[in-house]
């Protein structure tokens, strides 16, 4: 038995006509499933009964399991959702003013092997898919009060998005769709740790989310050390391919900078980063490191993040600071790694 929130409005419109049935039923259901929220199609009541055995008859509607759910000081909420075949995965509801940032995975565990995020220690377990990247929007609605909504999806969670490609996209249609959840393209980031193949397909395929990608590094030596990929796509490599997309493609780019103590916090990095980044239409956002157990690394001194992100502004980069929201229930950039013991 499928699940239906794997399907796209066009994707179901196309099982509906295989069915013998009106194609324009697809709009009913996405408007059950994805506005009224509904999990029964017998509650479906605008559908014929007919349709509505039908669907019952070959598709589940893709409820995840709350193995847990803690709550930080400041709001933010963290999920561990266990899968239907026992993996886990890790979702975190962060409040704004008047709205929510949700913050998505898109594999269970990841194979990037990053040395400063946690969820490179599990390993990757298998990809998402779509009803699975979905339901995670769904399952946080629950904690959202009303009068609010969520308004960001941020595609950073555990995994590495770009490996999980066609889903990935496939969810991007569903957020962006009018009759699920109409998010405004601009309102959908998906970060990567700088895939060239998926980077290009992603533009060339005229996917309008914004893109972020992490650097964390402005030499070779340094950025190997922390991301193994640019092993494989080294920064060079990396800059040249987001600088030869076409112009009328061009996307405005977010880089993410992760500020660790000692190792990529220098003013002077600061100044190479400008020099690397002349010509591209972007801006930075600044990270501190989250400390996590076990890590080597440290979070760097507010004044030298300060003086980092003063050389950007004073050379003309949008350079701004994230606030880390979480961190005293691991759920902050880099934190995430769904506990297996949770399985008991």
């Amino acid at each position: 038995m499928d699940n239906i929130k794997d399907y796209t409005l066009a994707g179901l419109e196309e099982w509906l006509a295989a069915h013998g049935e009106k194609p324009f039923r697809a709009r009913q259901i996405f408007h059950w499933l994805y506005q009224h929220r509904e999990m029964d199609f017998a509650k479906m009541s605008t559908l014929a009964k007919s349709l509505r055995a039908l669907l019952a008859e070959h598709f589940h509607t893709g409820a995840l399991h709350t193995a847990a759910s803690r709550t930080a000081s400041d709001g933010t909420r963290k999920y561990t959702f266990r899968l239907h075949d026992g993996h886990f995965i890790e979702t975190v509801l962060m409040p704004n003013k008047g709205h929510y940032t949700l913050c998505l995975s898109t594999q269970a565990g990841c194979a990037m092997g990053c040395t400063f995020c946690k969820t490179a220690t599990m390993g990757l377990a298998r990809n998402l898919t779509v009803g699975e990247i979905v339901q995670q929007m769904l399952e946080a609605y629950v904690d959202v009060e009303e009068g609010n909504f969520i308004r960001n999806i941020v595609f950073m969670g555990m995994g590495e998005p770009l490996h999980n490609y066609a889903n990935l996209t496939a969810a991007l249609r569903i957020f962006s769709d009018d009759l699920a959840f109409g998010l405004s393209d601009r309102r959908l980031t998906v970060s990567t740790a700088g895939l060239i193949p998926g980077i290009q397909r992603f533009i060339q395929d005229g996917i309008r989310a914004n893109l972020a990608i992490s650097l964390h590094a402005v030499d070779d030596v340094t950025r190997s050390a922390l991301m193994p990929v640019n092993k494989r796509w080294p920064i060079a490599e990396l800059l040249a391919a987001l600088k030869a997309m076409p112009n009328e493609s061009r996307i405005r780019i977010t880089f993410e900078y992760l500020l660790i103590r000692g190792v990529n916090d220098d003013p002077s990095q600061a100044r190479q980063l400008v020099k690397l980044l002349h010509g591209l239409k972007c801006k930075i956002n600044l990270i501190p490191y989250n400390a996590v157990a076990g890590s080597p690394y440290k979070t760097p001194e507010p004044e030298r993040v300060r003086a980092f992100q003063q050389e950007l502004m004073n050379r003309g980069l949008i350079a701004t600071l994230r606030i880390s929201k979480g961190q005293d229930i691991q759920a902050a950039c880099g934190q995430l790694a769904a506990e297996s013991r949770l399985a008991s």
